[in-house]
């Protein structure tokens, strides 16, 4: 049913006229009132592992005594309900709008997908550009996510209209900006550079750039190996001049952790890849900190 309405909905949002969609988007104020900081997770290719760094992120700040709300925007990847082992979860909806899935008895962190909407895991997204659209709009006004800290949007790779849709309707919430994920390799560090190029057309700040797949970590003496090559974020962040968050190794037990729907943050607490992690969290949160400094 929420499948349903969602398709119905999407389909209306165009043909609405300017007052409806300016209801609609009034809604969308009401809903993100409470939010303090809105992160978007943008990648200019896929595979560079943009749904991990988004969900381990959430963890983390979790775990640093934040609220958390992930907005699963990646409409024909939703991969994120697998990784918090919550995958068979329902929608409901309250006269706010659609209720965002919790991750914990705490409530303290909350997820909103399409792959709760889907009949069945398998099922695929097959819409062009419009109704894709039409829907991250729906999203963006009909999720009630209460008072959170932080929400966290993780995008499909590249720079088309769904990055373009999100941005629009986020501009009058002023997120704090994007947060641009990279492999070592040469070919991952020119598609970033295309996504800085977005971000400096659409206008969207730069919180900065981590390099995820960076190094191996042995599972047995828990020594990184560079596979791929090493620093060529922390690179492209010095000649873009915008700040680098941190590196993240490659971690069978994070792989593992993910396919099994279990919390790595609270899982290997003792290892360098949750170091690595809670380091960018720490930067995040320190920059916050001195942007609120600075506003009053």
């Amino acid at each position: 049913p929420c499948w349903d309405r969602a398709c119905a909905r999407a389909a209306s949002w165009g043909r609405a006229g300017p007052r409806a969609e300016a209801d609609k988007m009034a809604a969308a104020e009401d809903n993100l009132a409470a939010v303090d900081h809105i992160l978007l997770v943008l990648s200019g290719k896929g595979g560079v592992g943009k749904s991990t760094i988004t969900t381990e992120l959430a963890l983390a700040l979790r775990n640093a005594g934040k609220r958390v709300g992930i907005l699963d925007i990646d409409l024909c990847g939703p991969s994120i309900p697998r990784m918090l082992n919550v995958l068979n979860s329902a929608v409901h909806q309250c006269d706010a709008g659609w209720v965002p899935v919790y991750v914990d008895k705490d409530k303290t962190m909350c997820l909103m997908s399409i792959g709760f909407l889907l009949e069945t895991p398998d099922d695929a997204v097959i819409w062009r550009g419009p109704k894709k659209t039409a829907l991250i709009k729906q999203f963006i006004s009909d999720v009630a996510w209460g008072e959170l800290d932080y929400l966290i949007i993780d995008t499909p790779p590249g720079t088309s209209d769904e990055h373009i849709s999100v941005v629009e309707c986020l501009r009058q919430y002023k997120p704090d900006g994007a947060l641009l994920v990279t492999t070592p390799q040469a070919v991952s560090i020119g598609d970033v550079r295309r996504e800085l190029t977005f971000c400096k057309k659409t206008g969207l700040p730069v919180v900065g750039i981590i390099e995820n797949m960076s190094g191996f970590v042995c599972p047995n003496c828990s020594e990184c190996t560079n596979v791929f090559s090493s620093g060529g974020g922390e690179a492209l962040a010095e000649q873009s001049q915008v700040p680098f968050l941190g590196r993240v190794p490659l971690d069978p037990q994070l792989s593992h952790s993910l396919e099994e729907g279990r919390n790595f943050i609270q899982a290997f607490p003792k290892s360098a890849t949750f170091d690595a992690i809670n380091n960018i969290v720490q930067k995040i949160l320190s920059n916050d900190s001195e942007s609120s400094a600075l506003h009053t």
